[in-house]
């Protein structure tokens, strides 16, 4: 082949390329177009993100009834000291020790030799100024109507008048004397001042007793009611007048009375309640506290004067009051507050204001949320303001009243 046909040929096949250059193309093209869209139907979806499951409760409200605990002193109603009112020897006894005992019964005899002897005596030196008196009274008389007929002189009357006078006179110191000896005669013999149950004897028989001695025989103690003190704090005070609770005055516009409970030396309750009938109008310096005092029938004289136990007082019954589980509020250092799940299942961060705890578990909220709210009471770690979570069904429904 020569050179001219050899360069016809060359130039036959530079036009033939541009074709098969864009089938390639269109080609590659095809693939890459073909690759992409593969990519994009194999390509893993992403998964969204699944809301947090949380525990909720519907927010109710009742009538709420606020507790104080506090360590209370069982005192008797009345305590009467049985003391020797004279000296001399303890003779008799009239009781056995620790029984009950009636007003006026007789209890102990004191030798009482000595004080009829100067009752007696006493009585002698009455009957002497009587007489005295009645001697100076005829003196009088029978010189007195000389005296205004001028037959007696000035100072004949003025002796017989002051003679008698003076033994009148004596006639009333003689009787004050016999009151006095036979009062102090009766003192030997020693009754129960007080109705209540009788200690053990202080003074055996024979021992001389009375003021230069022993005096005190025995005790009585009432304790058919039982009087329960206990001491309260100056912030348990401004609580109270804020909410228009005066201990130890009865109030007729409410519904409820500060009652109080104890607990027996066993841990259980005593049946009976009590009534806060005083409270001291002052507070103790030294303690921060002042004192109350409630009365508690104790008929079967279970609860024994003397012993400590612990007092349970109602306070305060707030009526148609919103709780929530103790659980459910988070402190921090702006405040407190709970996460409220809307309609739609979106949680807010709702600040409130809390009140006293009640029932132990749960707390009054006194602004910040209302009836029929949903709040979130388990797994609000978890949660951020806005975020949807998945609620559960209700851990526990709020009792419309804790007591």
């Amino acid at each position: 082949m020569n050179k001219k046909q050899l360069a016809s040929s060359g130039i036959a096949t530079i036009r033939h390329n541009p074709r098969r250059t864009a089938l390639a193309v269109a080609i590659l093209l095809a693939l890459a177009a073909g690759g992409v869209i593969l990519w994009h139907v194999l390509k893993p979806k992403p998964v969204p993100p699944v809301p947090p499951a949380v525990g909720i409760e519907t927010v109710k409200t009742g009538n709420v009834n606020i507790y104080g605990e506090y360590v209370g002193r069982i005192r008797a109603q009345q305590f009467v000291e049985v003391r020797a009112r004279v000296e001399g020897y303890l003779q008799k006894m009239f009781f056995e020790e620790g029984t009950p005992v009636k007003k006026g019964q007789t209890l102990f005899i004191i030798d009482p030799t000595l004080y009829k002897a100067r009752a007696e005596r006493a009585r002698a030196q009455l009957n002497k100024a009587r007489m005295n008196a009645q001697k100076a009274e005829r003196d009088y008389e029978r010189i007195k109507p000389l005296y205004e007929q001028n037959a007696a002189s000035q100072l004949d009357y003025d002796n017989a008048r002051t003679a008698y006078e003076t033994a009148a006179a004596e006639v009333h110191v003689a009787q004050a004397d016999l009151t006095q000896a036979q009062l102090t005669l009766g003192y030997t013999t020693v009754t129960a001042p007080a109705d209540g149950v009788i200690s053990q004897r202080n003074a055996d028989l024979g021992t001389l007793v009375g003021p230069g001695a022993t005096s005190l025989l025995a005790t009585i103690v009432r304790s058919d009611t039982v009087f329960v003190d206990f001491s309260m704090t100056a912030l348990d005070y401004l609580r109270s007048k804020e909410r228009n609770v005066s201990f130890g005055q009865r109030d007729e516009s409410r519904a409820w009375e500060p009652t109080v409970t104890v607990t027996l030396a066993n841990g259980k309750i005593y049946p009976h309640k009590g009534l806060v009938d005083f409270a001291s109008p002052q507070v103790d310096p030294n303690t921060g506290t002042f004192s109350v005092r409630a009365a508690m029938p104790n008929p079967d004289h279970t609860l024994l004067p003397g012993e400590f136990t612990r007092v349970k007082l109602l306070m305060d019954v707030r009526g148609n009051a919103i709780t929530v589980p103790a659980k459910a509020v988070v402190i921090e250092k702006g405040g407190a507050y709970i996460f409220v799940m809307r309609p739609d299942s979106v949680v807010e961060k709702r600040f409130v204001e809390t009140g006293p705890e009640v029932g132990g578990n749960n707390i009054i909220i006194e602004r910040g949320i209302a009836r029929g709210e949903h709040i979130v009471t388990e797994g609000y770690h978890k949660l951020r303001h806005g975020m949807k979570v998945a609620p559960t069904e209700e851990t526990s429904a709020l009792t419309d009243s804790i007591r």
